[in-house]
Parts: C-alpha cells; structure tokens; sequence
C-alpha cells in the first residue's frame, strides 16, 4: 500500500478527463477504506435515510426485516435511535435459511400476523432483504404477490444490498422506484408538480416553491409531506416530476412509462450565477420565465458576507454535506476564498466544476475518501474551516460546519442558509 493518501490536483485531473479517472477514485477497483464519511454516509443500512428508512417515507406503511440476526441488530438501534422501531419488524434467518432458502415460505405468514398485532392495520409492507437472498437470487416479487394475497394487504420489495452499489440499480435507486411504483395514473391537474428525489422536505423557504407559485403551480407534492397513504397516492394527478436528485431519474422513467407523467431535471448548487442560469434555463422550457431578482440579491448579499468574514481563512470540503463537494469547492473559491482540499467520490457529472476549478485552483487536491490509501492521510497544513463532518476529522482544530441536516436546502436560500451556518460557526 501507498505510504502516502492519494490525491489528485484539480489541474492533473481534469488534463485527465471522465475517461481516464485515476483507479484509485473509482471503488470498484480496490477494497473500500470505511473513512469516518460513514458516520453519516447513506450506504443501505446506515444513518441517514439509508433503505430501511427511505422505504418507511412510506405513509401508513411498516417495514418487514427478513435477514440474519447481524443484520436485525444493527437495526433494532438504528430504528430506535431514528424514532421509526414501532414500524419495524423482523423475521429471523438460521443458518437452514441460509442454505435451503425455507424462510421465504415463512413470509406470507409474518405478514399477516404483523397486520394482526398492529393497534393500527398498516396500508402497505415493504418487505427488506439483504445480501444474502441476492446470493441466493430470491424472487422478492413474486414472494411479496405471494404475501398480498395472503395477507390482503399492499406488500411491496425493497433491497438492502451493498453488493449492488456499483451495478445498473444500487439500493438508493432501487428504494425510490418502489416508492413511486404504489402511484396510478389519476386525471392530471396542470397546476400541479412532484418534487422527487429526497426523503425529507426542501426547507419552507426555498425559493424553489416561490418560483413554481409563479408560473401557476398551485400544487406541489413531495412524499415527505404525506401525512397519509391516499395523500401520498394524489401526487399520481400532478402534470410532471421535477427531479431533484439524480438517484430519482429510475423511478421518474419508470412513473413517465405507467403514468405518462414528463420529468425535468434541477440540480443543487450553491453558486448564485449557475443557479441563476438553471433556473433560466428551466423557465425556458416551461416557457415562462422567473422574477429572481430578490432572491440573486439576497444570494449576492450571502456571498459578500461570506468575502468579509472569511477572507484570508482556509476551507476544507467533505463529501458528507447537503451538495456536491466539488461544485462547494467552485461556489468559494469563485468567492475568492482559499479551499485547500476536498475529499470526494468524483463521477463524471463533476468535471463541468473540475475544470473550472483547474484553471482557478490548478493545485487544489481533491481526495478519493474511498481508497485504503487513507489510512495514511495526514493533515496537509492548517485549515480553518471544515465542511462536513467527515471534514472535521481530517480536520479536528478546525471549526466545523456540518451542513447534512435531513431537511433539504435548495436554490438560492439553499446558499443563503449556507453561508448563515458558516457565519454562526466562526461566531
């Protein structure tokens, strides 16, 4: 192994391209290093909203565990711990399971006796397996038909597999597309919108919501927000999906194809011209256009503030925030303000920022959080500001702005709440 952490400068790879990333950057081509990211990384069975949760965005639903008794522990402390364990159950795999698969006769039956003990019958049960039905390849469809029928209840799948994360439908995506699957095509409402792609709401202020009211939506949907099952089942009227985070675009195909419901696309970053330009830009083609001028201002307000109370301060970025760490990285240092390092997994959406931020910050080291190399990770100098909290371990004498709250910014308040967190972190 390497005796130093690898990086990469922002001018070396973006010389490189998409095509030509270094194999350390890329997890499938090397054991993965738990870095402290995983304190708050949203793998399947993580802190967060990793699959277990996710799929209890749910409303009205309950959650059927079916794994081995490693599996179910973690669980019960998760579960506990995020307020969600009286809609968790559990059926338990011995070692025959593991072998004879004789377990999945045993679900039909969990399902029913879970309708029976609830003080409330649940609507829908999203049954959960793990690695261990993908290795020995159960049908989880046909065994959650088996169980509708059984149980006279919506049973649904949901898959808690790490050994997919690097394949055509890893968990996080795979979880989204049973979510929106309950939805039918209802008569559309033009004034009317899904905001798709997060398991918690966009911030009440969002701007997002603003500019939306002002091209005649009336309406606007997000799963979080459902208090029930049939409120949930209404977003099948709206006119379109706005996807707001990529792992949504399968299940915005899938409700395209059953619901014949279009999709667009908005992406978050957090320097206010991009946001600007995208929001023009998606105006464009709903053909309306936007009044952004107060909210740019109170962006362009945000950012001086940020000039004034952190210039000649250092930064480094984690990938443990509400954003993309590489395009934070680009919102600063268009600030001019000093970020020194960024550690990250980078995939090709993030070269658009890598070479803008070659030709601003040609030696800012991105690093590959997932590489064993690592281990061996020293501090490359002082940084004043770290954002994320996997920064902070990197980083423990810096002043931590962790910035991965479960409600979502987005927009230009998105960067205004940003830089109000930055500006009560230093004091």
């Amino acid at each position: 192994m390497a005796k130093e952490a690898f990086y990469i400068t922002a001018e070396k790879l973006a010389e490189l391209g998409p095509d030509k990333v270094p194999p350390q950057m890329i997890s499938g081509e090397h054991l993965i290093y738990s870095s402290p990211a995983t304190l708050s990384y949203n793998s399947p069975g993580a802190q967060g909203f990793g699959v277990k949760r996710a799929g209890l965005v749910i409303p009205e639903s309950v959650m059927l565990l079916v794994s081995p008794a490693c599996c179910g522990r973690n669980t019960t402390i998760l579960a506990d711990e995020g307020g969600y364990s009286d809609r968790m159950f559990f059926l338990q795999m011995d070692e025959t399971d593991l072998i004879t698969g004789d377990h999945l006769t045993n679900i039909p039956q969990a399902v029913m006796e879970i309708c029976d003990v609830c003080a409330e019958r649940p609507k829908v049960v999203v049954i959960c397996i793990t690695c261990v039905d993908a290795l020995l390849g159960t049908d989880l469809e046909r065994v959650c038909r088996r169980a509708e029928e059984a149980a006279g209840v919506k049973v649904v799948p949901s898959y808690m597999y790490a050994l997919t994360r690097e394949g055509k439908n890893p968990p996080m995506v795979a979880i989204r597309e049973t979510i929106y699957s309950l939805l039918s095509p209802l008569e559309k409402r033009n004034d009317m919108v899904n905001l798709i792609g997060h398991f918690a709401p966009l911030e009440d202020d969002t701007d997002l919501y603003e500019f939306l009211r002002q091209i005649g939506i009336r309406k606007t949907n997000e799963v979080s927000r459902c208090t029930t099952l049939d409120e949930f089942r209404g977003m099948g009227a709206a006119n379109f999906n706005l996807i707001l985070n990529p792992e949504a675009r399968k299940a915005a195909v899938m409700m395209e194809k059953t619901l014949g419901m279009p999709f667009a696309e908005l992406t978050r970053v957090y320097e206010p011209d991009r946001i600007r330009k995208q929001y023009e830009l998606f105006g464009a083609a709903l053909g309306a256009g936007f009044n952004l001028d107060e909210y740019y201002g109170r962006a362009e307000a945000a950012g001086a503030m940020l000039q004034k109370k952190c210039g000649g301060a250092s930064f480094a970025i984690g990938q443990v925030v509400n954003g993309n760490p590489v395009e934070m990285a680009l919102a600063l240092t268009k600030l001019g303000l000093d970020v020194k390092e960024v550690f990250a997994n980078i995939g090709a959406e993030d070269f658009p920022y890598i070479r803008e931020l070659a030709e601003l910050v040609p030696e800012l080291k991105l690093y590959s959080t997932l590489s064993p190399t690592m281990m061996n990770y020293r501090c490359g100098g002082d940084v004043d500001i770290s954002i994320g909290i996997d920064a902070s371990f990197y980083y423990p004498q810096s002043v931590n702005i962790r910035w991965n709250g479960e409600i979502q910014p987005f927009g230009y308040m998105g960067f205004v709440h940003f830089a109000e967190a930055v500006e009560r972190g230093i004091g």
